[in-house]
């Protein structure tokens, strides 16, 4: 019998309209919509469902948006399928956070309200800082550690085979970009971001959100949750606590996290929340895994006639 995990979404996934056709036809949906805008005090599911865009991407507004929607399309999902059984979660950076919601470590209006922080904490750095991140496609692990070297940027997220994201300040980042070009990268291009994610000039948001998370009454994971700095299963609420906090700074070690499931023999996963990155990485990493998502009302019945069919 397979064993599924699942998979949630990171920042920059979030699209203006995510959530609407769920909020539209199913009522539990919309019942979370109206719980989040109580929970926050203001309507986030209007930014979600209208933008403007310039709104939705803030990062202060995106993350708890892409929690929502994740969050939603995994109590839908469950709903469609009540036999759905998983026996481990993972989360791409701010996705971590949906994973320790989905699997119990915290209650649903805590880690939204820690997630709206979290994203006020990093757009707060980002203003102070002068950071950027770029996309290195087409080049091996080793060559991209010594393209940072040079350049004096730091790895953020190591995704999947040739797909690696680099991080640091922003003249710094157009230099990598040069150099990892040199060394016969694909391509190497500057993101559309506000800042240096995952890297030291995150720094100012680490001790804000540790007092976040101090209040949020973090309790061990029902089933295991992969961390995204160790790329291994979580340990106690403590430990959890300083992970979470590590990883703003920290690379973001994905491709290790899916191997690691797939070491233990899952072999169907299911990205939850809006967009697609995860499976296409997992189509890098394991061509032979199957991969599923709900991001909208579509994918959501192809997903649900899937695992009916199993």
């Amino acid at each position: 019998m397979s064993k599924t995990a699942l998979i949630f979404a990171g920042q920059g996934a979030q699209t203006v309209g995510m959530g609407r056709d769920l909020a539209a036809a199913f009522p539990t949906a919309q019942g979370w919509f109206d719980r989040a805008n109580a929970a926050l005090g203001y309507d986030l599911a209007a930014v979600c469902f209208a933008g403007p865009e310039a709104e939705l991407t803030r990062t202060e507004n995106a993350q708890p948006g892409i929690f929502l929607v994740s969050w939603i399309a995994c109590e839908l999902l469950r709903e469609q399928v009540p036999g759905l059984e998983f026996g481990a979660v993972a989360g791409l950076s701010l996705g971590e956070f949906t994973a320790l919601a989905v699997a119990g470590s915290l209650d649903f209006a805590d880690a939204l309200r820690v997630v709206r922080q979290r994203g006020r904490f990093m757009q707060e750095a980002c203003e102070v800082t002068q950071g950027g991140m770029a996309a290195v496609i087409g080049l091996d692990l080793e060559p991209t550690r010594a393209v940072c070297a040079e350049a004096g940027v730091e790895l953020a997220n190591l995704n999947c085979p040739g797909q690696l994201v680099i991080s640091g300040p922003a003249e710094r980042i157009a230099k990598a970009c040069e150099l990892a070009k040199a060394k016969g990268a694909r391509r190497a291009l500057a993101l559309p971001v506000a800042g240096a994610y995952h890297s030291v000039l995150m720094a100012s948001a680490q001790p804000k959100l540790r007092a976040e998370l101090a209040g949020a009454g973090l309790r061990a994971p029902r089933v295991p949750v992969i961390s995204n700095v160790t790329a291994a299963p979580h340990g106690a609420p403590a430990e959890i606590l300083e992970r979470l906090v590590e990883q703003v700074t920290a690379s973001v070690r994905w491709e290790e996290s899916m191997r690691y499931l797939l070491a233990q023999g899952y072999t169907r996963f299911i990205e939850l929340g809006p967009g697609k990155a995860l499976g296409g990485f997992m189509k890098r990493i394991d061509p032979a895994a199957e991969v599923w998502n709900v991001a909208d009302a579509p994918s959501l019945a192809a997903t649900v006639a899937a695992l009916q069919a199993k």
